[in-house]
């Protein structure tokens, strides 16, 4: 049985940093791209960025360069999101994601967690 699960989640202040983790379990870590999503009420699930299994290749999206780091430790089969200067706009559920292709779209990956909220107040 595959399962991810995020953690990390909480309530920041504007400008501060938190780093959100996902364990996976039930499939070949090494093997699978991983990725970060993030959804809030109303809005379509939208993507954060994603590193390949070979962890050559980071993708991002706009709003994340430069603030966002994502990175993998094979050792632990967990996938790090690193957020920084966090904004009241990125209060979202963050979910990550599994698959052996990577995609834009959320509907292109296999796998997800159950999502962690990331509050940040003004």
């Amino acid at each position: 049985q595959v399962q991810l699960v995020e953690s990390g989640g909480g309530l920041v202040q504007t400008g501060e940093s938190l780093r959100l983790s996902c364990v996976v379990s039930g499939l070949s870590f090494s093997d699978y791209n991983m990725a970060w999503f993030r959804q809030t009420p109303g809005k379509e699930r939208e993507s954060v960025g994603f590193i390949s299994y070979t962890e050559i290749t980071h993708n991002y999206a706009r709003f994340a360069e430069g603030r966002f780091t994502i990175s993998r430790d094979k050792a632990r089969n967990t996938m790090y999101l690193q957020m920084t200067h966090l904004r009241p706009e990125d209060t979202a559920i963050y979910y990550c994601a599994a698959a052996k292709n990577t995609a834009q779209h959320f509907s292109g990956w296999e796998y997800w967690g159950q999502g962690t909220q990331v509050t940040v107040s003004s």
